[in-house]
């Protein structure tokens, strides 16, 4: 594994990011978790879990941290950032990562740290996996003439900004 930071920077970062996620439970806002994105080892941005507050099942850490530090840099993409989660990220959160193209992301506690109180994303990535129609809640495709026109659309739009 190639690191991009040196042992000690990863650790500074994790401990304020692991900070802040203590510091969420005590103001109750959601659960215990933050992240921190870093660019050029300079903290760029925060987000802690604000499910609670918001009303918002997706306003987990690492999504609240991708928002904030999109919108300081004017732009959709992190790559030359570094994303420091207090926790391995759940499947949202993943996606929403992959989507924000960061250069690495860093993480203290696992997935099945976070499941032994109460936080178990395992049921997700057995459902990710099923037919859509097996799932627990079921998704189903409803053919539609125009369905894909936004597609079209899309791909005939000269000035699309690719992402």
């Amino acid at each position: 594994m190639t690191l991009l930071m040196t042992q000690t920077q990863i650790r500074y970062w994790l401990n304020q990011t692991l900070e802040e996620a203590a510091q969420n439970v005590h103001t109750g806002k959601g659960g215990p978790f933050a992240a921190i994105i870093v660019k050029e080892n300079k903290l760029l941005a925060l987000g802690t879990n604000q499910v609670l507050v918001d009303k918002d099942p997706t306003a987990h850490a690492e999504v609240t941290a991708i928002r904030n530090a999109c919108q300081i840099i004017g732009h959709f993409q992190l790559k030359d950032c570094i994303l420091f989660s207090s926790c391995e990220p759940c499947p949202m959160c993943l996606g929403a990562i992959y989507w924000a193209r960061p250069k690495a992301v860093y993480f203290a506690a696992t997935k099945y740290d976070a499941a032994k109180v109460g936080f178990d994303d395992g049921f997700i990535y057995d459902e990710i996996v099923k037919n859509p129609l097996q799932r627990q809640i079921p998704f189903t495709q409803i053919d539609m003439k125009n369905a894909i026109e936004p597609f079209k659309i899309w791909q005939n739009k000269i000035d699309k900004t690719h992402y």
